[in-house]
């Protein structure tokens, strides 16, 4: 008999030590103490990370993509997540929030109530933002309109509606290792950070595993496309070994939504574009230095 209090203390001390491991683990104070954000190059940081792409709202466009009010669906193999409202309004948005609730919610993925957030939202990738990036986005951000429109809930189901798990899973699968380690030119290490980091190019078109975690041994190697319901459309390769592009070229297409062979962009990828025209010829040009130094993908 005294093998079952054994049995069930071993078990609440595995319990215990899983919920330990797999808690959520906001950022302390004192990572973003003393930083004063800059506006201007905080709209920059709006536009790289792509954050009216996915909180503005459906169909929105010019000054409108502004207003994130939020309302996009976005289908995955574990149900349609919609984009909240990160607009300024203070009960409906985010205006409350503070610079260490936005690095923990883009950093962390963890919510100013101290819960998982969905990986929906790229925390995977904006982990690896520099913290002045940060905060430059958060001056940028409070210039922003308020919208009162109410955040529509997730569509998903049980097991994937607990936020608990997430601990689980962001133990498995985030790093801020690069992709693409090692010294690299300071024109392709500026590519590096836009597209591992602020851009978070990987999160399309690097394949996943059956818990929906990045497969970094293929990096960029594309990708079935999650919109598609008929499981056949692809995010393409832009490894080596498919995008033969020269660094011009995809810099071009980057900027202008046209290929060598004068095809248009379409899709989400047109938001892309319309993103790295308003960045600096520069960093476009750093991106296609990065995609040149990835090694090819060996899939087919």
């Amino acid at each position: 008999m005294r093998l079952v209090p054994k049995l069930l203390l071993l078990a609440l001390a595995g319990a215990a030590a899983g919920w330990w491991l797999t808690r959520p683990a906001p950022l302390p104070a004192s990572a973003v103490a003393g930083l004063v954000g800059d506006a201007a190059h905080g709209e920059q940081v709006f536009w790289a990370a792509g954050c009216a792409s996915c909180h503005m709202a459906p169909g929105a466009k010019g000054e409108a993509q502004l207003v994130l009010s939020g309302g996009q669906r976005f289908a995955s193999p574990f149900g349609t997540f919609i984009a909240p409202n990160i607009s300024q309004h203070p009960q409906a948005g985010i205006g409350t929030w503070s610079l260490l609730d936005l690095a923990n919610a883009l950093t962390r993925g963890v919510s100013p109530q101290g819960e998982h957030l969905y990986p929906v939202l790229p925390y995977a990738a904006y982990g690896k933002m520099q913290m002045q990036d940060v905060a430059d986005l958060f001056a940028f951000l409070k210039t922003l309109p308020a919208d009162p429109t109410p955040s529509a809930a997730h569509e998903i189901g049980f097991p994937f509606n607990i936020r608990a798990s997430l601990g689980g899973w962001k133990l498995l699968f985030l790093s801020t290792d690069w992709a693409l380690p090692g010294n690299l030119t300071p024109t392709a290490d500026r590519g590096r950070y836009l597209v591992e980091a602020m851009a978070h190019c990987g999160e399309c078109h690097t394949p996943r595993n059956a818990l929906g975690g990045l497969e970094t041994s293929r990096w960029l190697a594309g990708a079935p496309d999650p919109s598609d319901a008929s499981g056949k459309a692809r995010v393409p390769d832009i490894t080596p070994a498919r995008l033969t592009w020269t660094e011009d070229e995809i810099a071009s297409y980057l900027t202008t939504g046209f290929t060598p062979d004068y095809d248009s962009v379409g899709g989400h990828m047109a938001h892309v574009v319309e993103n790295f025209a308003r960045l600096p010829a520069e960093d476009a040009a750093a991106v296609a230095a990065y995609l040149k130094a990835v090694p090819p993908s060996s899939g087919p």
